[in-house]
């Protein structure tokens, strides 16, 4: 295949239905509607047909999943996200516009590489003010769609416009790229609230197990040691409790922002596939800085100190009995003096 700076495609009519075949899906064998996916064998899906694949193999749609690739067979393996987690290959949705121009405008008559395709299906907005002109260009100073008229003659005469059509690509470019990142932090939040049940988990484990230590110790002493032993074991409980209840809110919190940047992630990737240009940009104003911000607010998550789970501190020593045993208590080490001290006091 060979793109000339005009943007047509030269070949005969063989080897342009050569083409049309490399562009056409496994799948559906239609050509590639927009998005074009590519998956790790650099096979390449529609969309909408891998979404449909990874649901036959995945009914109840649980976190993550795989399937197989329809070429090659390959075992494409998916995170969390599904589908929406491949990386969509822009080079053959510019080549299938392209070809789709050539097509279209039958050969050189027809749009430029540079004249940005408007999406399918698009409805074309017309003016409030100006009921008989179409939005057709974008105000950079107010930030929103306007027509030629408004530019002229209207509120918008002052201000600095812009192509709607460039704009709309510069932006929705800003929304997948704001996309990309929530995902990004998405991951992390999950990995922390991971660290997090993992860490209520290892408390309780360490927990029981200097519990077990404990008793072990106390059940070779005498019956006069079990009221001690009873509030011993009171103080590793309420570190327990306090530090699983510590852990369980930091899980809390990880948890609802997970929730609200999967959400906002579902509005972005919905957002994105608008097919309205000003509808999309009237949409998309505040939500690329929703989340940009989401995806920044992960990075300075409060944790808990390293060693937070660890238990060692509950460790007691036998080795001194007698009179020191009323003063027993967690990480006390008796020395040889105070022990000899106890010894002479008992013999006098």
């Amino acid at each position: 295949m060979e793109i000339q700076r005009s943007g047509s495609l030269v070949g005969s009519p063989s080897s342009m239905e050569s083409l049309e075949k490399q562009l056409s899906c496994p799948i559906c064998l239609d050509m590639f509607t927009k998005p074009v996916v590519i998956l790790p064998c650099q096979h390449n899906l529609c969309r909408s047909c891998a979404s449909d694949l990874y649901d036959s193999r995945n009914p109840y749609r649980f976190s993550g999943g795989v399937f197989r690739c329809p070429t090659c067979r390959f075992e494409v393996v998916l995170d969390r996200h599904g589908v929406h987690g491949l990386q969509r290959n822009l080079l053959v949705e510019n080549i299938i516009d392209i070809y789709k121009q050539q097509q279209e405008g039958g050969g050189s008559g027809g749009r430029t590489p540079e004249t940005p395709l408007k999406p399918k299906n698009a409805q074309e907005l017309m003016c409030q003010e100006h009921e008989d002109e179409k939005l057709n260009i974008y105000c950079v100073t107010c930030q929103v769609p306007t027509c030629s008229m408004c530019k002229v003659f209207g509120q918008h005469k002052d201000c600095e416009v812009s192509p709607l059509a460039s704009v709309y690509q510069a932006q929705k470019g800003e929304l997948s790229n704001a996309i990309d990142a929530l995902v990004a932090s998405n991951g992390r939040l999950q990995a922390l609230l991971n660290q997090m049940e993992a860490a209520s988990t290892a408390v309780q484990e360490n927990s029981q197990r200097a519990k077990q230590r404990l008793a072990e110790r106390f059940d070779a002493l005498y019956a006069a040691l079990e009221e001690r032993k009873s509030t011993l074991l009171e103080r590793i409980g309420k570190e327990q409790d306090d530090k699983v209840a510590a852990l369980r809110d930091l899980a809390r919190r990880y948890g609802d922002r997970l929730q609200a940047g999967s959400e906002l992630t579902d509005t972005a990737v919905r957002t994105l596939e608008q097919s309205g240009v000003a509808e999309f940009l009237q949409a998309s104003k505040g939500l690329i800085e929703q989340t940009k911000d989401a995806a920044k607010s992960s990075l300075a998550e409060e944790r808990p100190e390293p060693g937070f789970e660890k238990m060692d501190h509950f460790t007691l020593s036998t080795e001194h009995i007698g009179s020191l045993l009323a003063k027993m208590d967690f990480g006390v080490e008796d020395d040889d003096e105070e022990f000899e001290d106890a010894e002479e006091e008992e013999e006098e």
